[in-house]
């Protein structure tokens, strides 16, 4: 049975028939599941799971078969496309019934849960190669075509008050059954095939903390029971809301925008810094309205420490946060700090605790028994985690919690997951073993790396390098465009979300773009505070901006050159230098920065005083920064030589003089790129390599001496000069 009220408020119709209808039955559910991701209302990321038993060709008797399509592990309903999706045969599947019957059973779960998992790549139909998700038995169970399973803030709101029975009758008016909190596996497929068995009329059932399953004999009507699920869950809990008085009203008034961005600036690399002890992680920052009525009230406190309900939720936002006791009115940041300082420390013993009441003789190991998501009254939300996708799905997860306790407040009472059925979730096999599938973290998976003249040239390069080793990459550049045309070329390769300062940049993805004069000490802190809000520290800063300007007999107009070139090629190495410093320091973990120099500052020739005196200066700044920085962060350089590919040093007119002055035959009509490799041919043929010296070649310089592999290298300057003895040091 299909529902559709007349006007949906909270959540998205978006069902087409004139695309749905010219699709092949698997394509319709992935579109179908495609439909239901794209409203996070309905599903947050990587959870739920849709299905469909179609007929299918056996490719060895060519007999029609019965075959189960179910999303499969680790997809994410939004994005999934068909090999996502696991396909089973149905009969096997039921066939495996009875060796599940047949497992011992331990005190605290079924052995056989955990081993049925395995067993699912026995039934695979065609090879299908994509890894059956655990939910698997409830879609193969229950007798219906087509089946969501979902976990809508909404329906958990109702799963997780402590009458959710008694009020799944009264909400749904017995449309859906109620089957008490169960882990998922087998063992509760087998008690919803029982309840579906008894009641045949129902269209779906609620589970216990965790979300809701329904169905239908056709993928629209499928849909559209979800929506009805979720439509109606949303209209009871409006209907109860409690408006001024939700969470107890509000305790803490919220900081004013600036006052926030200001605190963060200073609190957040300090936090970073004392969460990072094991392994770095990178934040998330929430402070939208929503977020702050939770953390301002006078029931956040004594909620949150209830811990989460939905096992999805508490997987990336662990047993529960961390709720740092500030007053924001009052206290300032030393008092912040102290607090959280405390909290922390409390909140690593508490973890320890948990594990060792819970643990199993076969539980992993402990991880990291820091909290993943802080909460501070007056400012919002911070979630943590390896990466920045990681920590906005946290974030992301959390909001979801916020507004579950919510819901559950306005009808009735929140209860959360018990804590040892919330341990043997967090800790179970099956989850640790998707942690060891893992591929290794790249070099710089968990850095933040600022790439300073990122919008050519050498810049560009050195952000797609570091990228490629998994850095979080921030492209600067006095040219904002030519910033965002990078950064949006390692987005598209490497994730989702880019941010531009002043759109919302804490949801960024793995690269932002941010204008910066380096030679303006505010325009540097503006970029370095964009940075912190955006990933919440910093970890390495490479700056390739610089400067040539050809030089005449006007000594007047190479007094300005003069100036120009030191302001940028040493003063701005300076400025980003120090300023990078502060950061650093309030972190507390080692960084590392690399500066732009030029192998002319090595060699004295006629033309380019000023760009050649400023380089030599520059190299003398990199000892000066190493002394100064010293133990906590290196620094070094790397010095090209005439670099002609890709180079704003290198625009046409000035390639053109070049290879005039050399009588290097051209052609006025030829491209500028086929002008540029004549005059790098010709530079290569002065160097013992006899190769032309590229952006790449600086890139891998700097990546080298950021990667670690030199960690014990600081002071220097290495050329990346293709063998150009004119510079060797004397």
């Amino acid at each position: 049975m299909g529902y559709r009220p007349v006007e949906y408020k909270h959540v998205n119709y978006l069902w087409e028939d004139d695309v749905a209808d010219k699709l092949d039955p698997v394509d319709n559910l992935v579109y179908r599941s495609n439909v239901l991701g794209a409203d996070q209302r309905i599903t947050n990321t990587g959870g739920g799971n849709t299905s469909a038993k179609l007929m299918e060709s056996d490719p060895l008797t060519g007999e029609q078969v019965e075959v189960l399509w179910v999303k499969g592990s680790g997809g994410d309903l939004r994005t999934s496309n068909k090999d996502n999706f696991s396909s089973l045969y149905s009969g096997k599947l039921q066939a495996l019934d009875t060796f599940y019957q047949q497992q011992p059973e331990k005190g605290y779960k079924s052995a056989g849960e955990d081993t049925m998992v395995g067993m699912f790549k026995h039934c695979n139909f065609c090879l299908n190669p994509r890894a059956s998700s655990i939910d698997t038995p409830l879609h193969s169970m229950i007798a219906e075509k087509h089946i969501d399973h979902l976990h809508p803030n909404a329906v958990i709101a109702i799963a997780s008050c402590k009458d959710q029975e008694a009020l799944t009758a009264k909400v749904w008016q017995g449309k859906l059954a109620y089957v008490p909190w169960m882990r998922p596996g087998w063992e509760a497929a087998k008690v919803c095939e029982d309840t579906y068995a008894k009641n045949p009329d129902i269209d779906g059932i609620l589970l216990g903390q965790h979300g809701h399953t329904n169905w239908a004999s056709e993928s629209k009507s499928c849909y559209e029971t979800s929506l009805w699920v979720i439509e109606t869950a949303a209209r009871y809990i409006e209907q109860h809301d409690k408006g001024d008085k939700t969470f107890g009203g509000q305790q803490h008034q919220s900081l004013g925008s600036d006052d926030v961005t200001a605190l963060l600036y200073q609190f957040l690399p300090t936090a970073r810094g004392l969460l990072s002890d094991k392994v770095k992680f990178v934040a998330t920052v929430q402070s939208d309205a929503t977020t702050l009525r939770f953390v301002n009230s006078f029931d956040a406190k004594r909620l949150s420490d209830l811990g989460t309900s939905c096992p999805d939720h508490f997987l990336r936002t662990k047993i529960k946060p961390l709720f740092v006791d500030f007053d924001p009115l009052k206290d300032d940041l030393a008092t912040l700090v102290s607090k959280f300082k405390a909290g922390l420390a409390q909140y690593r013993i508490d973890y320890t605790a948990y594990y060792e009441q819970c643990k199993r003789p076969d539980s992993p190991p402990m991880r990291d028994p820091s909290p993943t998501v802080i909460l501070i009254p007056g400012v919002g939300l911070i979630a943590w985690g390896k990466n920045k996708s990681e920590s906005r799905v946290t974030a992301e997860f959390y909001n979801c919690a916020i507004e579950v306790m919510r819901g559950a407040e306005a009808i009735s009472e929140y209860t959360a997951l018990p804590v040892q059925e919330a341990f043997d979730i967090e800790y179970w096999a099956l989850e640790e073993a998707k942690l060891q599938r893992m591929p290794a973290e790249k070099t710089l998976a968990r850095n933040v790396v600022v790439v300073i003249g990122a919008g050519d040239g050498i810049g560009k390069a050195t952000a797609h390098r570091v990228a490629a080793e998994g850095a979080h990459v921030v492209c600067a550049d006095l040219r904002l465009e030519a910033a965002q045309v990078t950064a949006a070329e390692l987005t598209k390769k490497y994730g989702q979300g880019i941010g531009v300062a002043g759109t919302g940049i804490s949801n960024c993805g793995p690269a932002i773009a941010l204008s910066v004069d380096i030679t303006k000490r505010n325009s540097v802190q503006n970029m370095f505070e964009q940075v912190v809000l955006a990933y919440g520290g910093i970890d390495n800063v490479i700056v390739t901006a610089g400067v040539f300007m050809a030089e005449g007999e006007d000594y007047d107009r190479n007094d300005e050159i003069f100036d120009f070139s030191f302001a940028v090629n040493v003063k701005g190495g300076y400025v980003v230098g120090s300023e990078a410093n502060k950061i650093w320091q309030r972190q507390n973990i080692k960084g590392s920065m690399v500066l732009t120099t030029s192998v002319n500052a090595a060699v004295s020739k006629k033309g380019s005083l000023a760009y050649d005196t400023s380089k030599a200066a520059a190299n003398h700044l990199v000892r000066e920064l190493a002394v100064s920085f010293a133990p906590l962060v290196n620094v070094n350089a790397l010095a090209p030589a005439t670099v002609v590919q890709g180079s704003t040093m290198f625009p046409r007119d000035r390639v053109i003089s070049s290879l005039s002055k050399y009588n290097i035959a051209f052609n006025e009509s030829e491209e500028t790129d086929s002008l540029r490799t004549k005059l790098a041919e010709f530079y290569a043929q002065r160097t013992l390599t006899k190769q032309p010296i590229t952006p790449a070649d600086q890139a891998e310089a700097a990546y080298l001496l950021i990667s670690g592999q030199l960690s014990k290298t600081t002071g220097q300057v290495i050329s990346v000069d293709g063998g150009l003895h004119e510079a060797f040091l004397r």
